[in-house]
């Protein structure tokens, strides 16, 4: 029996929601609280803003996209160039860093309004899908190590492997597996939430959760807020990135549409999408939160559910504004181990990478062609090769040096196309 789908703009009953929304709070909270944690500052704030963040992308959307904003990690490398080699002076220069956030911010809303005016026609040609079904691919692949560190598969640097860990990840990743083929009803609609709730258990019966961060913490809670501060200096480390989100919000945008069945660029259009995560990043840096970018975890979970309500994200994005103010609730999230977060995105990753395939099936992608054969080629490499362009202080690799090299070359190869110098079939 086929799983039901529950569509973009489908209400679902409260009693649902509340827990398939939480699949989607629990997918996105450990990486997007880690970027918080690595730069010292209070995650409650993340929280609240990434919830306030998420509900305007949905309705500058007009509800037709369905999005998490989580924190971005495309900004870590310059922000701890602003941050400074003595942590002591960390709480002050994180100012500074706000204030690039806003101005990349800026950057995304000055691109969403280009996009608004001369409208998105170009991005068929720009990113046609035998580059578009690539860079969807390395969404993914480029994930792949960071699944595997956090399940413990991969050995660490003496070679050892951490056994407990792989107990744990590998005991959450089959509930997830084989949840989703054979759970029924209710269930087969949250086999992620059930997934981590196994793992969870699992991990408490080993000895490796810790609940001293539970007692110690305040019931209810204020986050701490930030004041932004502007230096030109310091805004021109930070701004390079927003090259990278922009890249990787394009692809999340494709890779959301095809799993949803719907032109997500078209309607409600990339320039809303865009403006979303451009408005929330500005509200982000005037806050003392992270900048923001759509969740690849989410969208895993959503590939993996058949559940697209932006009814349930708004659900989500409630629950962690009411979350940052609970304490107690936070830190039994943080208490989370990393092994059981790792066998969830092995599966969450693999699904993502599995959609840029499935976008070349479905548009019927000829290799026969050698401008698709080359494009599909050249992306894969550049992306999983470990090749890096710096540009500042900021580096362009994986997903995101793919992305702009498609781009130049898809539209070098159309231009050759036009002037009629490529060969039309090969037998390659």
């Amino acid at each position: 029996m086929m799983q039901k789908t529950i569509q973009v703009n489908e209400k679902v009953p409260l009693l649902q929601g509340i827990p398939l929304s939480l699949q989607h709070l629990f997918a996105m909270f450990g990486a997007s609280v880690l970027v918080p944690t690595l730069f010292k500052i209070d995650p409650s704030v993340v929280l609240l803003m990434n919830g306030i963040g998420t509900l305007i992308y949905l309705v500058l959307c007009q509800g037709k996209a369905p999005a998490f904003l989580g924190s971005s990690f495309a900004f870590l490398s310059p922000v701890f160039v602003v941050l400074g080699a003595n942590q002591e002076l960390w709480a002050g220069n994180y100012s500074y860093a706000l204030g690039g956030f806003i101005a990349s911010g800026c950057i995304f809303i000055t691109v969403a309004l280009i996009i608004w005016k001369f409208g998105s026609a170009w991005i068929g040609f720009v990113l046609p899908p035998a580059t578009m079904g690539p860079i969807v691919m390395l969404i993914g692949l480029e994930l792949a190590g960071v699944a595997t560190g956090m399940a413990g598969i991969t050995p660490d640097a003496k070679g050892s492997y951490n056994v407990e860990a792989i107990i744990v990840s590998v005991m959450t990743l089959l509930t997830v597996a084989f949840g989703s083929l054979l759970f029924r009803g209710f269930m087969a609609v949250i086999p992620v939430l059930i997934g981590i709730a196994v793992g969870y258990a699992v991990a408490v019966c080993m000895g490796m959760v810790s609940f001293d961060g539970v007692r110690t913490a305040a019931i209810l809670a204020m986050p701490t807020f930030h004041s932004p501060r502007f230096d030109l200096n310091m805004i021109l480390i930070i701004i390079p990135a927003s090259l990278v989100v922009i890249s990787e919000h394009i692809g999340h945008l494709v890779v959301t549409g095809n799993i949803v069945g719907r032109e997500l660029t078209r309607d409600p259009g990339l320039h809303r999408s865009l403006m979303g995560d451009g408005v929330s990043t500005v509200l982000s840096g005037l806050c003392g939160s992270v900048p923001t970018t759509t969740y690849g975890e989410n969208i895993g979970v959503m590939a993996i559910t058949r559940v697209y309500s932006v009814w349930v994200i708004g659900g989500a994005a409630i629950i962690s504004i009411v979350l940052a103010f609970i304490g107690k609730l936070s830190a039994v999230i943080q208490s989370i181990p990393t092994p059981v977060m790792g066998g969830i995105s092995i599966l969450l990753f693999g699904v993502i990478a599995a959609s840029g395939i499935r976008m070349l099936v479905e548009a019927k992608v000829d290799y026969s062609r050698p401008i698709n054969l080359t494009l599909t080629a050249i992306v894969l490499i550049v992306g999983i090769s470990g090749a890096a362009v710096n540009i500042g202080n900021v580096q362009l690799k994986g997903m995101a040096l793919a992305t702009v090299v498609g781009m130049v070359l898809s539209l070098l190869f159309h231009l050759l196309e036009r002037l009629g110098l490529v060969n039309v079939r090969t037998d390659i």
